[in-house]
């Protein structure tokens, strides 16, 4: 029997296909007619392994999401719990950065995200933080997380030196920032998160957690 030209339809192949034209193209671009094309089938075969496009867009958030680290809050080191967290998180979603308006979207009914929801506040809780602190430390961290992953700080200065020197004399060194913007935007993302951490830290030490 000859192979067929193309490979057979699979959840798997119709997320990876998913995931490269959201890398490549971004969400307001996708539709299931796009996919369809992109894997040479007519759109009706995409609705045999995916009801929708929202469907198939929490399956590869949920995809992504595996990669989010919060096995350290099984032990007694938050701090530590907190920033593995946070940096695998950010990772996850610097991996694929057109992903982050619909990851940011909240857990909503997704298990593995609801897992790690779960796993960060029982951790944060078992180690004597009051259950409101410990929702406010998750979504700060959210918040952090996201932050630094949708957008570049740096990135966003051009590399024309004529366009700061004079008029803007405290950013004469500016034009210089998109260069080293990657350098700039993960020492900015550990500089915040250490020192929310830190800040965390002296809040601890005056709780009651006898």
């Amino acid at each position: 029997m000859a192979r067929p030209r193309t490979p057979i339809l699979s959840r798997e192949l119709i997320r990876h296909t998913t995931l490269r034209l959201v890398d490549e193209h971004g969400l307001d671009a996708l539709s299931m007619r796009k996919i369809a094309t992109e894997l040479d089938v007519r759109a009706p075969s995409l609705y045999n392994h995916y009801a929708n496009k929202d469907e198939l867009l929490d399956d590869i958030a949920a995809t992504i999401a595996e990669n989010v680290d919060v096995s350290g809050f099984a032990g007694d080191d938050w701090q530590d719990a907190l920033r593995t967290w946070a940096h695998s998180y950010r990772d996850a979603l610097a991996e694929h950065p057109n992903m982050v308006p619909f990851l940011a979207s909240g857990p909503s009914n997704r298990p593995v995200a609801l897992v790690r929801a779960d796993a960060v506040h029982g951790g944060l809780t078992r180690a004597g933080w009051p259950p409101r602190t410990a929702t406010m430390i998750g979504a700060s961290i959210k918040y952090i997380v996201v932050g630094s992953a949708i957008t570049s700080f740096a990135g966003g200065f051009i590399d024309d030196i004529d366009t700061y020197n004079e008029r803007y004399p405290h950013l004469s060194q500016a034009h210089r920032l998109r260069e080293y913007a990657a350098e700039i935007d993960q020492d900015s993302f550990e500089l915040v998160l250490e020192t929310f951490l830190s800040g965390l830290t002296l809040q601890y030490a005056a709780l009651d957690t006898r």
